[in-house]
């Protein structure tokens, strides 16, 4: 079982930074190469999904994964309270629809496990309907790798409580991040303990297996994220299509 308090939220005091900076940057222009064959092939489809806490860096790691890509194939939704209309279906109506099509890659910035995170932590739900959404999960998952060959990377943002109260603060400090306070970042924090073990539990319950990403060092997340990504486009051998010897004979014909 995963034990969050066991795993470092930083990088191992002897890596050298600037070294794995530039490795960073040439998997991103490597990873933008693999995208266009991803797009180009529409046989193979990528999900991301970032869970973690208010000021964990889910922003911040999507924009360093996707620098190198084409805007055309890269999609992002946000999941945030449900409207009126999503709360009148059931929890999974909302994220289906955003299943990522062949050829593209789709980010969750949060996603289906807000509904047995949340909602769990502050008794919303019972702990039936908690175990029946995961199975539920565990289902949809299935179904989308099976059905339209979409490779899942599920990504636990973990930052230390230390350092998220650092950004919590620097949304009230810096006024250029002013527009990201919200005061009810700073009441879930409070719940920080029963957060994490809510996680763990996630994390032994699910079929699809979760990256924990230490998150304390922007670098060092970056560079694990880009790295688990840009192994998994090249594992799935993308090829762009050819034309056959008829598309081309039907060119020719009209040529003349």
């Amino acid at each position: 079982m995963i034990k969050l308090s066991e795993i470092p939220s930083r990088a191992p005091k002897d890596l050298d930074r600037a070294k794995i900076e530039a490795q960073t940057e040439k998997m991103v222009e490597k990873m933008g190469e693999l995208q266009t064959l991803l797009y180009g092939e529409r046989k193979h489809s990528l999900l991301i999904i970032l869970q973690g806490m208010d000021g964990s860096g889910k922003d911040g790691v999507t924009r360093a994964l996707f620098k190198g890509c084409s805007a055309a194939g890269v999609r992002v939704v946000s999941y945030k309270k449900p409207t009126e209309e999503e709360f009148a279906h059931d929890f999974l109506w909302r994220i289906h629809k955003y299943a990522p099509e062949k050829g593209y890659i789709q980010v969750f910035n949060r996603s289906h496990y807000e509904d047995v995170l949340i909602q769990r932590i502050h008794k919303w739900i019972d702990e039936e309907r908690v175990s029946k959404r995961i199975a539920a999960i565990n289902a949809f998952e299935e179904l989308v790798q099976f059905d339209n060959n979409t490779t899942i990377l599920k990504f636990y943002m973990h930052i230390s409580h230390e350092k998220q109260l650092e950004k919590l603060q620097e949304r009230i400090d810096l006024p250029q991040d002013n527009w990201k306070h919200n005061l009810d970042d700073w009441k879930e924090t409070k719940l920080w303990d029963e957060y994490r073990k809510a996680y763990e539990d996630l994390f032994a319950r699910c079929t699809v297996p979760w990256h924990i990403l230490p998150c304390d060092q922007k670098w060092y997340r970056n560079y694990l994220a880009v790295k688990t990504v840009y192994e998994a486009l090249k594992n799935l051998n993308l090829q762009l299509p050819t034309l056959k010897p008829a598309d081309i004979a039907a060119v020719e014909a009209l040529k003349k």
